[in-house]
C-alpha cells in the first residue's frame, strides 16, 4: 500500500543516516521504476537462445556471481529488465549459460538461454503454437514476433552486442547441450619457436587428465579429464610494425578453470626453449571464446548491427 511503502522508506532513510553507527550495511540497489518480474506472469513467454558477442577488456568476467561490477551478466540482466522482457526471476525463467569467461575474456559465440516474455500466444514447451508450427518467418524474424536483437542493443552498453537468437525446447541447455567450445588466444610471434609450440600442442589432443593444467577448484570440480578435439597455431591477417599476429585454436567439448591460460603458458616456456616439448605429456598426470557448437541452437533472426565498438 502506498502509505506502507512511504513509512517502510522512511525507515530506511532513518537507518541509513545512523549508518555511521552500525557499519556494514549494504546500500539498496536501484531497480527499474515500477517494474517487477513476478508481476509479469500474464503475459506470454517463450524460451530462446540468445547469442552474445563482447569486449571483455572492462568487465570482471561472464558472471555477476562475484559480485564484482561491471559483468556482462549484469548487464544483459539490466537491459532485459529496462525492456520488460524478463517474466520471473532466475530459477522461473530456467536460465543457462554456456560458460564462464574471466576477467578481460572476449567472447564471438557466447549463448544464453532463457524464457522471454512473447507476443506470440499458446506456445508450447516446444515453442510451437498449438496444433501448428512457429509462425513463417520475415526479414529473419518470426512473424509478430518481438525483435529481442533490436531491442536488447538498444540498451546495452556498445561492447556487448546479442547477434542472434532463436527458439529453443524446454530441456536445452546452453551449458549441456553444447556440443563442443573453441578458444582463441591471440599472441605476437616474435622469438617463439612456434613449430615446437605445434607440436607440443598436439600431443594434448584427445582425452587426459588435465588436472595440472587448470586452477583447482577441489570443492566443485571432482573430475578433471577432459577430451581436446583439435589444436592449430596459425598466423591472422594482421601485422604491426613488422610484428605477425598469431592465435592459438583449442578445441573441446569442455574446459576447466583456467584450462586454456595453462596450456599456453607451457607453450609459451617451450617456444621460448625454457622446456621440452615433452612436458606437456608429463603434464597430463589473452583468452577469447571463438564459439560454441550446438544441434539445436541455429541462430538465423540476425540484424545488420553485429560488430562491437571499436
Amino acid at each position: 500500500m502506498p502509505g506502507e511503502k512511504s513509512e517502510n522508506l522512511g525507515e530506511e532513510r532513518g537507518e541509513m543516516n545512523s549508518g555511521s553507527k552500525r557499519s556494514g550495511r549494504k546500500k539498496a540497489t536501484r531497480k527499474t521504476p515500477g517494474y517487477d518480474t513476478r508481476t509479469m506472469n500474464h503475459h506470454p513467454r517463450r524460451y530462446v537462445a540468445l547469442k552474445v558477442m563482447y569486449f571483455g577488456q572492462r568487465f570482471y568476467g561472464f558472471s555477476q556471481e562475484a559480485q564484482m561490477d561491471p559483468s556482462i551478466e549484469s548487464e544483459i540482466f539490466k537491459a532485459l529488465e529496462t525492456t520488460r522482457l524478463l517474466i520471473g526471476d532466475k530459477k522461473e525463467i530456467q536460465y543457462s549459460r554456456c560458460g564462464r569467461t574471466d576477467k578481460g575474456v572476449s567472447a564471438f559465440g557466447q549463448v544464453i538461454a532463457l524464457y522471454l516474455r512473447s507476443k506470440l500466444k499458446d506456445i508450447d514447451a516446444h515453442n510451437k503454437h498449438s496444433k501448428e508450427t512457429v509462425p513463417e518467418e520475415q526479414d529473419g524474424l518470426p512473424e509478430g514476433e518481438i525483435d529481442y536483437v533490436r531491442v536488447l542493443n538498444g540498451v546495452l552498453p556498445k561492447d556487448i552486442r546479442i547477434v542472434g537468437w532463436c527458439p529453443v525446447s524446454s530441456d536445452f541447455s546452453a551449458r549441456f547441450s553444447c556440443l563442443s567450445r573453441e578458444y582463441k588466444y591471440f599472441f605476437w610471434g616474435d622469438n617463439l619457436n612456434l613449430s615446437v609450440m605445434e607440436t607440443a600442442g598436439k600431443k594434448l589432443i584427445g582425452e587426459h587428465d588435465f588436472r595440472n593444467f587448470c586452477k583447482m577448484d577441489a570443492l566443485n570440480v571432482h573430475a578433471y579429464r577432459r577430451n581436446v578435439m583439435s589444436f592449430k597455431i596459425s598466423p591472422c591477417d594482421m601485422r604491426f610494425e613488422g610484428h605477425q599476429l598469431y592465435a592459438i585454436k583449442i578445441k573441446g567439448r569442455a574446459f576447466l578453470w583456467h584450462q586454456v591460460r595453462c596450456i599456453v603458458a607451457v607453450l609459451f616456456m617451450i617456444g621460448q626453449g625454457l622446456e621440452s616439448p615433452e612436458v606437456s605429456i608429463k603434464c597430463h598426470s589473452n583468452c577469447m571464446v571463438s564459439s560454441s557448437l550446438f544441434d539445436a541452437f541455429k541462430p538465423k533472426c540476425l540484424t545488420a548491427e553485429t560488430s562491437l565498438a571499436s
